[in-house]
């Protein structure tokens, strides 16, 4: 790292930590919005490209830090770039992504979730007595085509000890298995290298003088529940007909997310928890007391204890759970909101946790130059007095006006001073 650009780099960590602490930094620190697809259509790039060329995708990230020089960096990963080649040797059954075979979706998209239910209502109960037989024959096969061997595989074949071996032998002998393990092997070798270059990259992008701020994702244990176990629908059911057996998963789930955190922790950087499923109305103020914040705050607990900032990432409508967020430990959290009153958040979370976001990305695709500015200079003059304030998006960034983009960043430069 040269000189220049490790003074950069300490100036736009400081903007960040004091920020974190609630204090005024020399000027308002803006974060690298969680999604973004706007560095690669600015760069002339299409999705499609970027998720099968990885080195498209490293070009653009550079061209859009060297334009646009916001405060923290921006490596690959949260939209998939590099992982069309991944997701089509799995057979991925989640996503629908720009690019794939028989797509339905543009080639300027980003990645669209496709939710099923990977268990099904008469099968509920092998949550209970049978999750690693349930992720072998009905989760990661229905989820993924390249592990459709194991939807026909009984694990009655492996109930005595002593012949286990056979059964599990015979079946790894029979062609399509055969298959699934080479398919397997090439994944996992492609994955491993898809990771030793997010690292290179990212160490790249630091030594630009951008410290990527958010490393690292947890999601709430209900999220993960709902999106990808049960469906919205049968997640929201199950509160009403099954409530210990999803408390019973999600005690599990918690502690796998509690041991990631521990394993990929990273100092003074943000854990990215974005909150799916537990804006207003979605559920009873009863059931997120019950089913959701105490999981959420499990998490930002396991990632104070490693020194990480939790970055409670709030989707949609949030106002009826303020009164929850401000149980959140002092001092210790950045929250950020989509659709919520700022004015009001501001107020209530004083003291309490940094706030970020609520920038209405949608005005940068065809409002005027002089409305992105107002609206700008708007938000700040609420959330930046007294500090504590980052500014980000309401959501990600997509192939929006470069100009009003460059005249957004350039606003906060030049109104969020302190």
């Amino acid at each position: 790292m040269s000189e220049n650009n490790q003074e950069g780099y300490k100036l736009r960590e400081k903007r960040f930590l004091d920020a974190f602490a609630m204090k005024e930094p020399d000027r308002v620190p803006i974060l690298e919005p969680g999604t973004n697809t706007f560095a690669y259509s600015y760069a002339g790039y299409t999705m499609a490209e970027v998720l099968y060329d990885l080195e498209k995708a490293k070009d653009a990230i550079r061209r859009y830090h060297k334009d646009f020089d916001i405060d923290s960096g921006h490596s690959f990963g949260a939209v998939q770039e590099g992982q069309g080649p991944l997701n089509e040797l799995a057979q991925n059954k989640s996503y629908f992504w720009a690019g794939m075979p028989e797509g339905i979706i543009g080639e300027n998209s980003v990645q669209q979730f496709n939710e099923f239910p990977l268990l099904e209502d008469d099968e509920f109960d092998m949550m209970n007595t049978d999750m690693t037989g349930a992720m072998l024959t009905k989760i990661l096969p229905r989820q993924n085509g390249l592990m459709a061997p194991f939807a026909h595989f009984s694990i009655d074949s492996l109930s005595y000890p002593v012949l286990a071996i056979d059964g599990l032998a015979m079946a790894f002998a029979q062609p399509e298995f055969k298959a699934m393990v080479e398919g397997l092997t090439k994944y996992g070798e492609m994955k491993l290298d898809y990771f030793r270059q997010a690292g290179e990259f990212g160490a790249e992008i630091e030594a630009m003088g951008y410290p990527i701020m958010t490393p690292s994702i947890a999601i709430v244990a209900f999220d993960v529940y709902s999106d990808f176990i049960r469906g919205t629908i049968g997640a929201g059911l199950d509160l009403y007909d099954h409530p210990e057996t999803v408390k019973a998963y999600m005690d599990r789930q918690v502690k796998t997310a509690i041991g990631a955190i521990q394993a990929m922790a990273v100092p003074n950087r943000m854990l990215f928890i974005p909150m799916h499923k537990g804006m207003d109305r979605f559920m009873s103020d009863e059931h997120y007391a019950e089913f959701y914040f105490p999981y959420l705050l499990q998490i930002v607990n396991a990632a104070i204890e490693v020194n990480m900032v939790p970055y409670v990432y709030t989707e949609g409508h949030y106002t009826t759970r303020l009164k929850f967020l401000k149980q959140l430990p002092v001092g210790k959290c950045v929250v950020h909101f989509e659709d919520v009153d700022m004015a009001l958040a501001k107020k209530e979370m004083e003291g309490i946790a940094c706030i970020a976001g609520n920038f209405p990305a949608r005005i940068l695709a065809n409002s005027s130059k002089k409305q992105v500015v107002e609206e700008v200079k708007k938000l700040l003059d609420i959330c930046a007095p007294g500090g504590g304030y980052i500014f980000d998006l309401d959501g990600g960034i997509y192939n929006y006006n470069p100009e009003n983009v460059a005249a957004m960043f350039d606003a906060v430069k030049e109104f969020g001073k302190y």
